[in-house]
């Protein structure tokens, strides 16, 4: 789950900082997420699925289809 929240990140071009700005955070308190140290609670995880627009089970790597549900 972790690398996938960099990957998806990184292939929008976006840094931690304007990452953790959207979800109103520290970037200290988002690379945690990124690095595994912290577990991403619910409401993180649903905020980072829409915005990369795709699912909660692709971020959690339950699935290898990154399109969200419709």
């Amino acid at each position: 789950m972790y690398p996938r929240i960099r990957a998806l990140r990184e292939d929008k071009d976006l840094n931690q900082t304007q990452v953790a700005k959207m979800l109103n955070m520290s970037q200290t308190g988002y690379s945690k997420y990124e690095t595994g140290e912290n577990d991403i609670p619910t409401h993180v995880l649903i905020k980072l699925a829409k915005f990369y627009d795709t699912s909660t089970d692709y971020i959690l790597g339950l699935t290898e289809i990154k399109q969200p549900y419709k």
